[in-house]
């Protein structure tokens, strides 16, 4: 079978529009839960405790794992169509966007996880000025919060970095994607879709999880690196294979043996909380069981999105444009909400629903509003609108003046 890019009036894989949408719904839906887990996080809810956070490993080990593989195989077909400018378009739209996002929208979840945890008396302007200028006194005995930050932004500037070194693969070898996808094409026959995949990320994590702790800071996150730049080199490889049927087939068999290790894995933690240790010996075991989840649940999720998502829908050009503004912003907005819900002393049940449906309005709110200016929308990654947009806009805004007059 041939390995080469279907030309661009193809269509479009869907499918993966679909889950790419519905992976950032979920991160917005984990980082809600960070709130009232006993995990660090920028604020805590006072009835932060164990009760969800098996729920949240349910995700935590391939979510973002799936969304590096999905831009690997968006990024793998941009390539293939439009080389030319490439670095240079990426540039703009994650560059720009991360730059807006550390000036403008990450400063107040830093100004409120400085006030909730060292008890900052200063206003968000004296904040501002301490967080331009690099201010590294807000330490919690040796944890220190660095000045000025990305916080959930790294993922833009991570995604930045593996663009520009498969952009530098490729000039290097320009058949690589081809010839990798030839070899997988032998390799992941039968049971090998499920197996060498896992191996690798098993031993990545055996290896490197216990020597590279995860940072975000970029410069030092080997293990972190090893993970998504596998994942986003994978989906790039994969866009050129195109054998995409093939995690429908294994869709079920990867459900079934993820949720299997999802509970080995959530009775592990439970069991070795607090000042536990494990024995030597089940360590590397539980991160071998960590690495395999991590790829049958990417196997399972491709696979059913295939199954059911792989078609074309209305509103699907709106959800896709929506989901990186929506991104940018949702952190934030759940950081404000959680703030300003605090002092009501509302019960989780009732307070972190509110705080869902808040954050999901202000998202769509602020969606609405960049989409419409076309400065804001540069800033925030979706490039100046198209003719066709700008005429739709136009015609939206003279029917709501038809309908104010009427």
């Amino acid at each position: 079978m041939s390995t080469d890019l279907p030309p661009p009036a193809a269509p479009r894989l869907y499918f993966l529009d679909w889950l790419r949408a519905a992976a950032f719904g979920l991160l917005i839906l984990y980082h809600v839960g960070m709130y009232y887990v006993s995990w660090d996080w920028h604020i805590k809810s006072p009835h932060a405790g164990d009760t969800i956070e098996p729920l949240m490993r349910l995700s935590s080990p391939w979510r973002l794992a799936l969304l590096f593989l999905i831009s690997g195989a968006a990024m793998s077909m941009l390539l293939a169509r439009r080389p030319a400018g490439f670095v240079r378009e990426r540039s703009k739209r994650l560059l720009l966007p991360l730059a807006l996002g550390m000036l403008v929208i990450v400063p107040p979840q830093a100004y409120l996880e400085v006030v909730h945890k060292v008890n900052y008396g200063g206003s968000y302007l004296d904040f501002m000025r301490l967080y331009l200028s690099g201010y590294g006194g807000f330490c919690r005995n040796v944890d220190c919060l660095i000045l000025p930050t990305w916080n959930h932004l790294w993922f833009v500037a991570y995604l930045w970095v593996y663009c520009v070194a498969l952009w530098a693969l490729l000039k290097a070898w320009p058949s690589l994607l081809e010839r990798l996808a030839a070899r997988i094409d032998r390799q992941l026959g039968g049971w090998g879709m499920l197996l060498w995949p896992a191996a690798l990320l098993a031993l990545w994590r055996v290896l490197l999880a216990p020597r590279f702790p995860t940072t975000h800071a970029l410069v030092d996150d080997v293990y972190s690196h090893a993970l998504y730049f596998s994942v986003f080199l994978a989906g790039a490889v994969l866009a050129r294979w195109g054998r995409w049927a093939a995690f429908e087939r294994w869709r079920w068999i990867a459900l079934a043996v993820a949720l299997a290790l999802w509970g080995l894995l959530a009775a592990y933690f439970a069991h070795y909380a607090g000042n536990l240790a494990p024995p030597e010996w089940l360590r590397p075991l539980q991160r071998v069981g960590y690495g395999t989840l991590q790829w049958l649940a990417l196997v399972a999720a491709i696979g059913f999105a295939h199954r059911h998502w792989n078609h074309d829908h209305r509103w699907r050009a709106t959800v896709v444009e929506a989901v990186f503004p929506v991104y940018l912003l949702h952190q934030t907005l759940i950081i404000l909400a959680a703030w300003w819900l605090r002092p009501l002393g509302l019960s989780p049940a009732v307070e972190a629903p509110l705080l869902i449906a808040a954050t999901a309005a202000g998202c769509v709110g602020g969606y609405l509003i960049v989409r419409r200016i076309g400065p804001l929308r540069v800033w925030f990654g979706l490039g100046w609108p198209t003719l066709q947009q700008a005429a739709a806009f136009d015609g939206q805004a003279a029917s709501s003046r038809v309908t104010r007059a009427t």
